[in-house]
């Protein structure tokens, strides 16, 4: 299958780095300026690049399309993307409220194709079983603590390159803790409380998240985060009737309660999200994590941005547009 990826930061990268371990071919690199594209493209054995998403698009030869672009360009690109008929791979978040992650879905559906969204965290193997075990009702899953810190007041990402584009604490970095804890328990969210403080002065988007729910199997799943921090945290503690489970994704390591440490890498666990991607559409199946699994964490999402913006306003903040 020939292969279009769009943007080549981290994820781009990672997305080369898996497709090169596949039988696929990497066919046609999209960038957002020509010298640094062209010089990846090369390095990576690119058949073609190109700085026009239209004209990558338009080309009958390209079967598969990832999208490694910016946040809230996701769902634009995605649209356009299935509209020519390209099994899709769109990194997290699908979108950045609701009503377009639906259309997003919707559009994939109407058009018979395969879209698959970047979850790495549901890829960790030991996680997998853990849900299954959960699932059975072997070992139940009873408390979820998500935690996402960084220092961000500027908008340099963790290859130290100058971004054209800010990320946002709710719709990207929250997205994955929540995701995660929403796929692991597998139970309808029952109440939601939910903080954002106002934007900051200086970047122009609010730095902190406080997500606290509970859901119908009276379990509990609470995610925070903040750009203000000056240690960095991205971890999750999972605590069932067994067992506690700290996945530490920073330094990639999964720490049993009851002792022992296994690895944990989130670049393998984003090639892993690759190669299930292609296969799947290869074998006509639908990939690990499908667009509509990704949906009741949208949700929530939307709720707390509702919330906010009835107490701010709603208004175009950096990395979220107003549609």
């Amino acid at each position: 299958m020939n292969v279009c990826v769009v943007g080549h930061g981290m994820m781009g990268t990672w997305h080369s780095d898996a497709l090169k371990t596949t039988d696929c071919c990497l066919h046609t690199l999209v960038g957002r300026r020509a010298e640094p594209t062209q010089e990846f493209a090369e390095r990576y054995g690119y058949q073609q690049w190109t700085t026009d998403l239209h004209q990558a698009l338009a080309d009958d030869a390209i079967d598969v399309v990832i999208l490694a672009n910016p946040s809230e360009l996701h769902a634009e690109t995605a649209l356009q993307s299935l509209s020519h008929g390209k099994h899709t791979l769109v990194e997290i978040p699908i979108a950045m409220n609701l009503a377009e992650a639906e259309q997003v879905v919707q559009a994939a559906q109407s058009n018979g194709l395969t879209l698959g969204i970047v979850h790495p965290k549901r890829m960790q193997p030991e996680m997998v079983a853990l849900r299954e075990r959960a699932l059975s009702g072997d070992e139940p899953i009873r408390h979820i603590a998500g935690r996402f810190f960084i220092h961000r007041l500027t908008n340099v990402g963790v290859t130290g390159y100058q971004r054209s584009w800010t990320d946002n604490l709710l719709w990207h970095h929250t997205t994955h803790l929540l995701d995660f804890g929403l796929w692991m328990l597998d139970s309808a969210v029952r109440d939601l409380y939910s903080f954002m403080p106002p934007v900051d002065a200086k970047t122009g988007t609010p730095m902190e998240v406080v997500l606290s729910m509970e859901t119908d199997a009276d379990q509990s799943l609470v995610c925070t985060g903040s750009y203000y921090s000056r240690e960095r945290i991205f971890d999750a503690l999972l605590v069932t009737n067994r067992d506690s489970y700290h996945y530490d994704s920073f330094r990639d390591i999964l720490t049993l309660g009851s002792g022992g440490q296994l690895p944990a890498s989130w670049q393998e666990n984003c090639a892993r999200v690759t190669r299930d991607f292609v296969q799947a559409v290869k074998d006509g199946r639908p990939p690990a994590t499908t667009g509509e699994s990704v949906l009741p964490a949208m949700r929530v999402l939307q709720t707390a941005q509702n919330r906010w913006d009835e107490r701010y306003s709603p208004h175009s903040i950096p990395g979220r547009p107003i549609v």
